[in-house]
């Protein structure tokens, strides 16, 4: 599937921030079907039992997936924060190895927005997905006085131009 654009990275957020020194650094690009992809490796410090990722770093990446599926329908000046999230675990997910995270927004009101992310091997095989319902808030009402601008202030361009997963 073909990349129509790349959304940025802020500085300290644990999935995106560039600053962040424990951080996993993952990029985000908006497909020609109106989801939002990313490429991205956990590594062995997060595991949580050997072979395994620990299902909260799992969920972590589905939450922030949640996000960007919303900025790829609807612009990185939408901001929400998460309601509910109902993950399922199917497989393990593997550390050390390249994995594809996929978010879609299924619906979206003034005021509320449903996604569905999910996290497949290069094999396409789908190891956990979630169902997130976000609340849409202004960046006052999340953070008080951050400037959400200054924090989400890197685009990093690359030669990604396409994500080819067999589904």
């Amino acid at each position: 599937m073909k990349v129509v654009g790349k959304q940025r990275n802020s500085k300290m957020c644990f999935i995106c921030g560039m600053d962040n020194p424990v951080g996993m650094k993952a990029q985000f690009y908006n497909m020609e079907d109106g989801s939002v992809m990313t490429i991205f490796r956990y590594e062995e410090e997060h595991q949580s039992f050997p072979q395994r990722v620990h299902g909260g770093l799992a969920a972590t990446m589905l939450d922030e997936l949640g996000l960007r599926a919303l900025w790829a329908r609807e612009g990185e000046s939408v901001l929400g924060v998460t309601m509910s999230m109902a993950v399922k675990y199917r497989k393990p997910v593997p550390y050390q190895e390249e994995l594809v995270g996929k978010g879609i927004l299924v619906k979206s009101t003034s005021k509320f927005a449903t996604m569905r992310t999910e996290i497949y091997d290069w094999k396409g095989i789908l190891l956990v997905s979630a169902d997130l319902r976000y609340i849409k808030l202004d960046a006052e009402q999340i953070a008080g006085d951050v400037d959400a601008h200054e924090e989400m202030c890197y685009l990093i361009e690359d030669e990604v131009r396409e994500i080819i997963l067999e589904l």
